[in-house]
C-alpha cells in the first residue's frame, strides 16, 4: 500500500511539474522558439488543429519563426490566427511561408514576464503541497484504520516530503532558467 502511494504521489508530481513547464515554455522571451505556437489552432477543413500538426515551425535565427504549412492554401488562415492569438507578434506572409519576427523585449515587459513566471512556479509548488497533503492524509487515515504502525506511517510520510523537495527544487531550477532566459537581453 504504502508504495503504491509513493508511485502515485511520484506520478502526480511529475505531471505538476510538466504542466509548470509547459507554461513556462508558452512565456515569451527574447528569443524565438517553436513552443510560442504550442497553443495556436488553425481551422483546417473544418477542425480547429494544433498549428505544428498542418506546417513546419523552424527557427533560422534567434529573432525569427518560420511556418511553412503543408498546404499553401492555409497560409491565410495561418496569418489570421497568429493576429488574433495574444502573441502580440506581426506575422509576414510570402508566397510559401508565414514569417514571425519575435521582437526585442523592454525592459518593463522582462520584468512583467520575470513576475509571471515567478507566478506560475509558485503555482506549481502550491499544486505540489497539495499532492503532498493529501498523500500525508492518507498515510494518517491507514494508521488510523491500524492498517498501518504508527513508525511506517511516520517513515512513509517523511518520504513523501523528500519526494516533495525534490520537485520543488525542479520547479525552482526551471524557474530560475526561465527567468534567466527572459532578462537576457
Amino acid at each position: 500500500m504504502i508504495k503504491e502511494l509513493y508511485i502515485d504521489t511520484e506520478e502526480r508530481m511529475k505531471m505538476a511539474l510538466e504542466s509548470v513547464g509547459r507554461e513556462l515554455a508558452s512565456i515569451r522571451t527574447g528569443r524565438a522558439t517553436p513552443a510560442l505556437l504550442e497553443g495556436i489552432k488553425v481551422d483546417y477543413y473544418e477542425t480547429m488543429t494544433p498549428l505544428s500538426q498542418v506546417a513546419n515551425i523552424s527557427v533560422p535565427d534567434p529573432r525569427l519563426l518560420v511556418i511553412q504549412p503543408w498546404e499553401k492554401r492555409l497560409i491565410p488562415d495561418i496569418v489570421k490566427v497568429l493576429h488574433k492569438s495574444d502573441l502580440g507578434l506581426n506575422p509576414q506572409a510570402d508566397a510559401n511561408v508565414v514569417r514571425l519576427p519575435i521582437p526585442p523585449l523592454t525592459e518593463e515587459r522582462r520584468k512583467d514576464l520575470v513576475k509571471l513566471v515567478k507566478k506560475l512556479a509558485e503555482d506549481g509548488k502550491i499544486a505540489v503541497r497539495n499532492i503532498r497533503r493529501d498523500s500525508n492524509e492518507t498515510l494518517k487515515k491507514a494508521e488510523k484504520d491500524k492498517n498501518i504502525s504508527e513508525d511506517e506511517s511516520r517513515k512513509a510520510q517523511e518520504h513523501v516530503q523528500e519526494i516533495t523537495d525534490k520537485y520543488i527544487e525542479l520547479i525552482d531550477e526551471m524557474t530560475k532558467k526561465k527567468e534567466d532566459e527572459v532578462m537576457e537581453v
